[in-house]
């Protein structure tokens, strides 16, 4: 569970070009459910995900994941949330095999385990066929689907989802959507940012509108 009181985060506080990015904001999100973060482009909308993933600091206000406080015990919040957005690259010259082993190290997974979840995710997300391939050779939701699984190599028990369907062709679009089913149905949280109606209609449990 996500919990978020009073959140604001003000960039070159007390100076000319002091910017408000998020004023005060407030919201829970539920185990096995997925919650719309909606408003255009420019609302905040992504500096709110940052702070909750521990990539910013907030200025003001609290946040709790499972009951982790992002501050205080950033650490175990990281252990506990996989964050999905669009400026999260991919290393071109690695595989895809090599990206999630990668990864996995990076939460210091146990190497035999880590060998059965790559095995995991190359089935979950078809990419058997492209397992040697480099990153650069695939194609845009190939590597959408690399970077979902590079998200949750860990089993973490929340997702934080930055507009996860820009720019996907219809079948990618669809394997992710249904992606993103699934791991619902298992009792993950997920935060869903998008500005198209339609996706936070087909996909949204319950939404918070930022503007």
């Amino acid at each position: 569970m996500i919990e978020i009181k009073k959140l604001t985060k003000i960039f070159n506080k007390g100076k000319r070009n002091e910017v408000i990015a998020v004023d005060n904001a407030k919201f829970s999100v539920n185990n096995g459910e997925i919650f719309g973060l909606l408003g255009p482009n420019g609302a905040g909308k992504t500096t709110t995900l940052r702070i909750i993933a521990t990539i910013l600091k907030p200025t003001l206000g609290t946040v709790n994941v499972d009951g982790f406080d992002i501050i205080e015990e950033a650490n175990k919040v990281r252990k506990n949330i996989g964050f999905l957005t669009g400026e999260t690259k991919l290393y071109d010259r690695l595989t895809v095999k090599e990206t999630f082993t990668y990864f996995g190290r990076l939460y210091n997974i146990d190497e035999a385990e880590l060998d059965k979840r790559v095995e995991e995710l190359i089935m979950m997300f078809e990419l058997n066929e492209a397992r040697n391939k480099r990153i650069s050779d695939l194609s845009d939701g190939m590597k959408q689907k690399v970077s979902l699984g590079r998200t949750i190599i860990h089993n973490p028990k929340n997702l934080i989802l930055d507009e996860p369907l820009t720019g996907l062709d219809i079948l990618a679009r669809r394997e992710v959507t249904n992606f993103i089913k699934s791991v619902k149905k298992q009792g993950t949280c997920i935060i869903f940012s998008t500005h198209v109606m339609s996706e936070a209609e087909e996909l949204c449990d319950r939404i918070a509108i930022i503007n």
